[in-house]
């Protein structure tokens, strides 16, 4: 899917003003503007190891064990690390009557070493990312856009059904980007994709990421009455060798990661798992561990 390379001004951080994300496109250049910091900074929460008592998702209980030789099978050189769901969710901050809340950052501890994976769009269906996400029990939030992604909806569902606790939620019908949209247009474009969505999955969604990360107050309006509760921007994007970062040069705790459906055409001959692989291997060298977005929300 060819997607116009653009980039839109917004409302950005001092740090984040000069730099713009790799977002959803097709291509590496830069087209998707950072997603705009919001008020996350603020606000702790507690989180206890023994609140999941079972194994978090991707360890093995016992060494020698397939899942426990998974790393190496997709060029870890160690284990992934999950982080327990948190015995408490963390306090968010309050959204506007009849808004979503916005979040690029969940506001966890700053001793909380997490970070949680999302991927956009859907135009890559790889079937070698399919056995990684499982082997790996990669818990991984969708935003699917369903003229790219609805081609092979059934792809998605597998990623869901894998036993990581993934989750498929919005991303638009078409991927405009909503602040040049009017009203009912945008409500089209979101109410839109919420009724497809349950259609084929069953469950109507309650988290959606804008196109770009653009959005506005008729945005906001609109997801609302589309029965959104949270819009998930994000704090890194992954490129094909590394991050872009909002600020900084290494991960804060409770950061939301971009990272797309994308494949060889796009990343200069790298596949979705070899892009996956140096992501990971960066979260691990930061000693962050993964989280489930939805466990804290």
């Amino acid at each position: 899917m060819k997607y116009a390379r653009r980039f839109v001004a917004g409302t950005l951080t001092a740090g984040a003003l000069a730099l713009s994300l790799t977002g959803c496109g097709n291509s590496v250049d830069p087209i998707e503007r950072l997603g705009r910091k919001t008020a996350t900074e603020t606000g702790t929460a507690s989180a206890s190891p023994s609140a999941r008592p079972s194994a978090a998702p991707g360890a093995s209980a016992s060494a020698g064990t397939p899942a426990d030789e998974a790393y190496k099978k997709w060029g870890l050189t160690a284990p992934l690390q999950y982080a327990p769901k948190p015995a408490q969710k963390p306090q968010l901050p309050k959204a506007a009557p009849g808004k979503p809340v916005v979040l690029d950052r969940i506001p966890v501890p700053a001793t909380d070493k997490v970070v949680f994976l999302t991927f956009d769009d859907g135009a890559e269906k790889d079937p070698e990312f399919l056995k990684m996400a499982a082997d790996l029990k990669l818990p991984i939030s969708m935003f699917l856009t369903d003229n790219i992604a609805s081609a092979d909806y059934s792809y998605f569902e597998k990623l869901r059904d894998n036993g990581s606790g993934s989750t498929i939620n919005n991303h638009t019908l078409t991927h405009p980007n909503l602040r040049t949209l009017p009203f009912a247009a945008q409500k089209k474009e979101i109410c839109g994709q919420q009724d497809r969505l349950e259609k084929r999955f069953g469950k109507r969604p309650t988290a959606f990421r804008p196109p770009y990360g653009n959005y506005n107050d008729d945005t906001l309006k609109a997801a609302s009455e589309c029965g959104i509760s949270s819009v998930f921007l994000w704090r890194e994007s992954m490129q094909i060798n590394d991050f872009q970062y909002s600020e900084g040069s290494a991960f804060k705790p409770g950061d939301i990661i971009l990272a797309h459906f994308r494949g060889p055409s796009e990343l200069k001959g790298t596949t979705e798992t070899q892009m996956t692989t140096r992501m990971l291997q960066h979260i691990q060298q930061q000693g962050y561990k993964i989280a489930r977005l939805e466990d804290y929300v």
